[in-house]
């Protein structure tokens, strides 16, 4: 593998947590810039309804702006990546484990699935998500007030935006 290989290997690596931390902290521009503007995004779950399609950029940022509103709050970890490069493109897999917290409805959301990505140097030399999607191995669905002593505190919001289903 060429040391250009290893050069752009990273950068996917970087590419894919980019695209998951803006997700997470709602940084809608960063977010898109992750995303190649004609992306085909395919995402879905049980608890979020299925099957979601996309075709565009705008599309992908205005659903998970809306998806993600208000009081929820998300956490996604992508590890084990597998990357083959071919020139300007590559494909990925990637293991990822999430977390969904939804004060308002005292739900507690957590699963795992595997993302298969495409990417594609764009004529600015950066990285983009062209294509993504995943399979869901499990999605675990919870009711705060049935967990004992359930209680959350979140940076980005003041306290009295996040409610602790416990003690309402």
């Amino acid at each position: 593998m060429s040391s250009t290989d290893f050069e752009a290997l990273e950068q996917i690596r970087q590419l894919k947590h980019r695209y998951l931390r803006t997700l997470d902290l709602k940084l809608w521009d960063e977010f898109a810039d992750t995303l190649s503007t004609e992306i085909v995004a395919s995402y879905g779950s049980p608890s979020g309804g299925q099957p979601l399609e996309f075709t565009s950029r705008d599309q992908v940022v205005d659903y998970m702006r809306n998806a993600l509103s208000g009081n929820v709050i998300t956490v996604h970890v992508a590890n084990h990546p597998e990357i083959t490069v071919e020139g300007d493109t590559a494909t990925g897999s990637w293991c990822l484990e999430d977390t969904v917290i939804v004060p308002d409805f005292g739900m507690l959301i957590r699963g795992a699935a595997y993302y298969e990505d495409t990417y594609r140097r764009e004529s600015d030399g950066k990285w983009r998500i062209t294509g993504t999607g995943y399979q869901r191995i499990f999605e675990a669905k919870m009711a705060t007030e049935a967990l004992p002593g359930f209680a959350i505190t979140a940076n980005r919001w003041a306290p009295s935006q996040v409610s602790d289903s416990n003690h309402d």
